[in-house]
């Protein structure tokens, strides 16, 4: 943009407030007797002094200084202020549409045309006919070319803001995308984890009396779940490098992790079975994540508002185009007979299914429990970016 501004104060100015002392003063050395004087320098400001105010209006200096002209060639004057129309008529171009350009340079070539028949000398009509109607035309021609690179350079600058503009929104909404995938993803990591925490950490008080060496091995899980949270913290963040060797010990979870997730919940008191059918190598890293995403909150929810001896099965299908997610379980949820639980963990599910153009549906079962139910598309362009 700054570009653009730089460009257009390079444009040439036209001719206009220095014409005037300068054609009085060359109307005066070519005026051969005193007596002569008052009309030609009359018609000499009325032929350049409107030129002053030709930005303003330029088209009515322009047909000022064309009826000035036209009395000039009434009173068969001669002078060098002429010239005026000739800025007049830029002017015109430059600051007029097509139609008005077209009907100021007619009336200019007129104006020619009676000034050749009137004052070339005799058998010498054409040469300056010729030299002068060459020299209308290219006085219209670059206020055309004038007018043509204003409208060019103003789309430009317009373009560039546009452009400016829209960066700046779509810089906007990466930002707050961002921020819903952070938010989405630390409430995720930190359910789940302080759940099963406090469920292990439950039972490990419970067998410290009677099993020490239960309550220690249960001890350690906590502290294995509590590091894992952290990773999965600092990943969610991105202040984990691909480089660090975190990074390798805790890869993106994914289906491969479904069991150690299962086996986590089973030791916080919830039995869990995971059933995967299909081919899930094709499936992208993105994707998968997703799913564990989904499986893990559905879990986390179970263990949370079930009694102790409630079951649940995991069961996902997988498919060239689509990955099939149910989670359901055997026990009563509080929110079953009222309203649906609050908070962020049923919303932030049907976010990440409609990332992959899926439906959650999320409710009591006919036969007891409560089931999670979503079907992502792997063809997706919104989940290819997720």
């Amino acid at each position: 943009m700054g570009a653009t501004r730089h460009v257009s104060s390079r444009l040439p100015p036209t001719v206009g407030e220095s014409l005037v002392p300068a054609l009085l003063l060359l109307t005066i050395m070519t005026t051969r007797a005193p007596n002569e004087l008052p009309l030609p320098l009359a018609l000499t400001a009325a032929l350049t002094v409107p030129l002053v105010w030709r930005r303003r209006a330029p088209l009515t200096v322009f047909g000022t200084v064309a009826a000035a002209a036209l009395v000039q060639w009434l009173a068969n004057v001669q002078l060098p202020a002429d010239a005026g129309l000739l800025v007049a008529l830029y002017t015109v171009a430059a600051h007029s549409g097509r139609r008005r350009t077209l009907v100021a340079g007619v009336i200019v070539e007129g104006g020619v045309l009676l000034a050749c028949l009137r004052w070339a000398t005799e058998g010498a009509f054409l040469p300056p006919f010729v030299a002068v109607s060459a020299t209308v035309v290219a006085v219209t021609v670059l206020g055309v070319n004038a007018r043509t690179t204003r409208a060019y350079l103003a789309a430009v600058e317009e373009r560039a803001v546009r452009l400016e503009r829209e960066r700046d929104q779509q810089a906007r909404l990466a930002v707050a995308e961002e921020r819903t995938r952070i938010t989405r993803e630390m409430h995720d990591i930190v359910t789940h984890n302080l759940s099963v925490m406090v469920a292990l950490t439950d039972a490990a008080v419970s067998a410290q009396h009677r099993s020490p060496a239960k309550a220690t091995t249960l001890m350690l899980q906590i502290s294995d779940t509590g590091r894992q949270a952290l990773t999965d913290m600092r990943r969610a963040l991105g202040i984990l490098r691909t480089d660090e060797p975190d990074a390798e010990r805790h890869p993106l979870p994914g289906l491969t992790q479904l069991d150690v997730l299962a086996d986590q919940m089973c030791t916080a008191g919830l039995p869990t079975r995971v059933e995967v059918r299909g081919d899930h190598t094709h499936i992208p890293a993105t994707a998968q994540l997703t799913v564990y995403r989904l499986v893990q909150e559905a879990l986390t929810n179970t263990l949370k508002h079930t009694p102790t001896g409630t079951e649940a099965k995991v069961r996902i299908r997988c498919s060239a185009e689509t990955v099939t997610v149910d989670v359901a379980d055997s026990g009563p949820h509080p929110s079953a007979a009222g309203s649906p639980p609050s908070g962020h963990g049923i919303p932030g599910m049907r976010a990440r299914a409609a990332a992959y153009g899926g439906t959650l549906r999320a409710g009591p079962l006919p036969g007891g429990g409560w089931g999670v139910h979503t079907r992502l598309h792997l063809g997706s362009t919104e989940g290819a970016s997720a």
